[in-house]
């Protein structure tokens, strides 16, 4: 029989939900750009700051919607970019800030996850042909370059004081992973292969880091990248920086190993056996592992359950690591986990009430929002919808102008 990802109807499917959730984020962009927070409904936040990494990531999202052709994307799409070339950047030390508040007060600090995402951002706007955003993506390349890459490490500083005078020593793969996306999306925007290099460096020290824990992707590292395996024990809940491995970073990886694999043409093998061990890794340690379904937050080093919350972004990376891999693989297994994935958001995460998706659940699936409240942002659950029907390089963005999207 075949798969889901090997049937029209499926992909009809996929399209009239990415539809549904372009049209549940509508109220996102705020007039004096940037983007806003959204609640449950989709309304704004205003109780919210105005944040970088949600103007970028709802900037990627709307440009995307152009490129398919939704009426009025563009339109959001210039907005929340406004707000990364106006009250988000820094006119005085260069970069963006981390979110300004409601007076256009700025967070302290810069940091390489704000601008993975303007990065993205910038990627994506440039191909819808949004204005301004060709001198956007110069911008944002070249902060990224002299900022956070480091060139000797092969990988990049976490984050700095708002001059550029001080960086942090905390170094972190969140944010390289995110630097990942962003980098494979410049090159295949820009035609700059040298991005692919700097993404392949970063995926191998994460694969080489991952394989000595036995699959499990240490967060967390001192300046001299030397994992800190106990960092925030006592705040495994902390909304970027929890204890212990992330289940949804594992499969995050994974994906992005085949996407690097690709843009690079090569079929040595490291990559692809990386992403195999990475995402059976993250399923045995998180999905129904504690008498529910879903997939448990974060584990300890031996897989033990440490937080059991069930976050959206993570069932949205599983389907779309499980599609990938399927395509590269053409393995079953991937096709049939990527059904009873869907499955389970439809199930338990795709609000049909409300529209969108519930972005955190407890360990009985019931709605929860210690780490998250509200809906912030369509990012993961858009690109769910999307990566299904696109080769795994170009990356999203280009395939889709190039034409490539089924």
């Amino acid at each position: 029989m075949a798969s889901w990802l090997d049937r029209s109807t499926h992909r009809s499917w996929l399209d009239a939900h990415a539809q549904h959730l372009l049209a549940f984020g509508r109220a996102t962009a705020d007039e004096r750009g940037g983007a806003f927070w959204l609640t449950t409904d989709g309304s704004p936040d205003a109780g919210q700051p105005i944040h970088t990494w949600i103007a970028a990531r709802m900037t990627h999202v709307y440009s995307l919607g152009s490129l398919l052709g939704v009426p009025g994307a563009a339109t959001i799409a210039q907005t929340t970019m406004a707000g990364l070339v106006g009250r988000l950047h820094d006119d005085e030390h260069g970069g963006w800030f981390s979110s300004v508040d409601s007076d256009d007060r700025p967070a302290p600090g810069k940091s390489c996850y704000d601008h993975a995402f303007v990065l993205l951002a910038a990627s994506s706007a440039a191909r819808a042909d949004i204005d301004g955003a060709t001198t956007l993506f110069e911008d944002a390349r070249r902060v990224f370059l002299e900022k956070f890459w480091r060139e000797p490490d092969g990988l990049c500083v976490d984050s700095w004081d708002r001059t550029f005078t001080t960086v942090d020593g905390y170094r972190g793969m969140n944010a390289n992973m995110h630097a990942v996306e962003a980098m494979l999306s410049t090159a295949s925007a820009s035609g700059d292969e040298q991005w692919i290099a700097r993404a392949e460096r970063i995926c191998r020290f994460a694969a080489d880091s991952a394989a000595a824990h036995r699959w499990r992707i240490p967060e967390h590292y001192d300046q001299n990248w030397r994992p800190d395996l106990d960092l925030n024990r006592d705040q495994p809940r902390h909304q970027f920086k929890p204890f212990g491995a992330t289940v949804g970073h594992g499969l995050e990886w994974a994906r992005l190993m085949v996407h690097v694999e690709q843009a690079l043409g090569t079929s040595d093998g490291w990559l692809l056996d990386a992403a195999e061990n990475l995402f059976e890794r993250a399923v045995v340690d998180g999905w129904s592992v504690d008498g529910a379904p879903g997939f448990v937050y974060t584990t300890d080093w031996e897989g033990s359950p440490v937080v059991r919350d069930r976050m959206h972004w993570v069932v949205a990376e599983a389907i779309g690591a499980a599609a990938v891999l399927y395509r590269r693989t053409g393995k079953t297994i991937y096709a049939r986990r990527y059904q009873h994935w869907w499955d389970y958001a439809d199930t338990y995460l795709v609000d049909h009430v409300h529209g969108s998706w519930r972005h955190q659940l407890d360990a009985t699936n019931a709605p929860a929002d210690s780490v998250w409240q509200g809906k912030p942002d369509l990012y993961h659950a858009l690109q769910a919808a999307l990566i299904p029907r696109l080769p795994a390089y170009p990356m999203i963005a280009t395939a889709i102008a190039e034409g490539h999207l089924v």
